[in-house]
């Protein structure tokens, strides 16, 4: 929603005097919880070492949490780059790919904003050079060979940045060596893992994690405050979307290629030209640009060695990249047929079904977990399954180079204040919650509003909260505005800063870590239900149930009814065996991939 310079001012105005506990008159009491609220939305934010206060856990701890990385690429690397070293020792890390290592060390120097986001482990830890860093942290390709070694390199948890299809495999591996584990989100790439995932977490009393950072995020905890003591009124429809400008030939998902991937992509030429033309610069740099263009070069040169993953073992005529679990396939489309590389299915894995879960698991679930929360609120924090869903994808724009849709609608029914499904009056007690994700449009970028009877709340690009404190629409002047363009895992996702808004507002990657590392010092066995993160796998899982099924509902092209079994973590049963009818979909712990050869 894009509204006057002088309604944001008045909405941020409200919105910072609703967290201060003052509405309610003079006459009522400010909490401690109420002053961290004051503190952290007028600009003492979390991103300067407010978290703890606000969250309620220690400025530091003893001795930093000892772990290994896995995965390094666009959202391990944010980790990273997240992290607080007074909390956690990176010890080790692992990936496939030699430009993910290389961005692990150095960071993402392609842009300013990348590099903000992905500063990487040497300016995190004061580290000169490669070769230093290495001396503190040992470097693995797969992920199994992480995990094997994690007892001699003494690491205690491992954080998890993988292909979706792999967060389970990774996951449960880890926990049955004895590591605690915060995985990216999603939890998993089936309800069925998810179930798997947290049950062995209750096995192996290890603290299981996933990365919905909204949970840490002051600006949602704000709202959802709000919401609580009534400022809104009664809930009744939350809208939200993801937006985002990509286009064929600029789509954030379809990363570069190398040349000897495949020839034909004019993606993998672009490489080649970049490296051309920033040597050319690097050439005629002086002073202070020439390591600016040194290291720009350097990163273009990771890139391009991934081709690296195409040699072949001589025994098995494999690739390594094959060998690692990564597919080749072919398939004809009206333009004739489309060749995919197993390294095409790596470097782009959010595009294939088999390797990611589309835009409901990378944009919507971050999305619908916000709405849950605010839901939440409204029944006293109490979480609240949904009810339906209604949805539809589909892909106009992008050419068979994919799985994954272009666009995806959906419509929720949730449980309202009062709702009786019991009752022919009470049971039309719902809250609707619609959100949508596109390409190819950018307008309005990302964020939720949540609609009261008393007022509106909008949070925008998780850095800029307003309260509106009237319903009536005609307070409301909806002027037009320059589209924005964000992308998932890319710089454009760091919150960023506004002269109106104060400073940065953190996006809660690093609290999360924190609170995690804080949560295994504190018990290290994950025995007192007390001490837990904020999202925990019962939680995790009711994100996952939510993401997945609304893609099996608009794959089916029907109304889908949400069971409370599929959130159960002790039930076997699953969506995807009760709408798709696959017979592998029950929970299974003792799957051969859940063990080390």
């Amino acid at each position: 929603m894009n509204l006057t310079p002088e309604q944001r001012d008045a909405g941020r105005r409200d919105f910072v005097e609703a967290a201060r506990g003052l509405v309610h008159g003079p006459d009522s009491q400010i909490t401690r919880r109420d002053f961290m609220k004051e503190s952290a939305v007028a600009g003492a934010v979390a991103g300067v070492g407010l978290g703890a206060f606000y969250f309620g856990y220690e400025t530091a701890i003893e001795n930093p949490l000892r772990v290994g990385v896995i995965g390094t690429g666009d959202e391990g690397s944010v980790l990273l780059g997240a992290l607080n070293p007074k909390y956690i020792e990176v010890k080790s890390i692992a990936d496939i790919r030699p430009y993910n290592i290389h961005r692990a060390f150095h960071g993402d120097v392609y842009s300013a904003a990348a590099l903000e986001a992905r500063p990487g482990l040497m300016a995190k830890y004061g580290w000169k050079t490669e070769d230093e860093a290495r001396r503190h942290v040992k470097v693995y390709g797969p992920w199994e060979d992480l995990i094997r070694n994690a007892k001699a390199d003494g690491l205690e948890g491992v954080i998890i940045a993988l292909p979706l299809h792999l967060h389970a495999p990774a996951s449960i591996v880890a926990m049955r060596h004895g590591l605690h584990v915060l995985t990216e989100k999603l939890m998993g790439h089936s309800i069925g893992q998810c179930k798997e995932m947290a049950r062995v977490a209750k096995e192996t009393k290890r603290y299981l994690v996933t990365g919905h950072q909204r949970h840490y995020n002051i600006l949602y905890d704000n709202a959802q405050d709000q919401i609580r003591r009534g400022l809104l009124g009664d809930l009744h429809y939350i809208q939200a979307q993801w937006h985002r400008g990509n286009l064929p030939g600029t789509d954030s998902w379809q990363q570069p290629l190398p040349m000897e991937a495949k020839p034909e992509d004019p993606l993998a030429k672009d490489l080649l030209k970049r490296l051309a033309s920033w040597q050319r610069q690097l050439d005629a740099a002086t002073g202070t640009e020439i390591d600016n263009w040194r290291r720009k070069v350097a990163q273009v040169k990771a890139q391009i060695a991934d081709k690296l993953l195409l040699e072949k073992d001589p025994e098995t005529g494999k690739s390594l990249v094959e060998q690692y679990g990564y597919e080749a396939t072919q398939f004809t489309t009206s333009d004739g047929q489309y060749n995919r590389p197993a390294l095409e299915e790596l470097i782009r894995w959010r595009l294939w079904n088999r390797t990611g879960g589309g835009l409901m698991a990378e944009l919507g679930s971050h999305q619908l977990d916000a709405a849950s929360i605010f839901i939440a609120a409204a029944h006293g924090g109490e979480k609240q399954k949904p009810l339906s869903v209604v949805a539809a994808a589909n892909r106009p724009l992008f050419p068979r180079d994919r799985d994954v849709n272009d666009h995806v609608f959906c419509i929720f029914e949730f449980p309202a204040v009062g709702y009786n499904p019991k009752d022919p009056v009470d049971s039309r007690k719902k809250i609707g919650v619609q959100y949508a994700s596109i390409n190819g449009n950018g307008f309005g970028g990302y964020g939720e509003i949540v609609y009261g009877t008393d007022g509106t709340l909008i949070l925008e690009r998780e850095k800029d909260a307003m309260l509106l404190r009237s319903a009536s629409s005609s307070r409301i002047k909806v002027q037009s505005g320059p589209a924005l363009d964000t992308q998932a895992s890319g710089p454009a996702q760091t919150a960023a800063k506004e002269s109106s808004a104060g400073p940065e507002v953190s996006r809660g990657y690093r609290e999360q870590e924190e609170h995690w590392a804080w949560c295994i010092r504190q018990d290290p066995y994950n025995r007192d239900e007390n001490i837990q993160p904020r999202c925990y796998p019962k939680i995790a899982l009711g994100d996952a149930v939510i993401a997945l099924t609304t893609n099996m509902a608009a794959k089916k092209g029907v109304r889908v009814e949400f069971k409370p079994e599929w959130f159960d973590i002790d039930s076997d049963a699953t969506p995807e065996e009760d709408i798709l009818g696959e017979k592998n979909a029950k929970p299974d712990v003792n799957r051969p991939e859940y063990k080390l050869t």
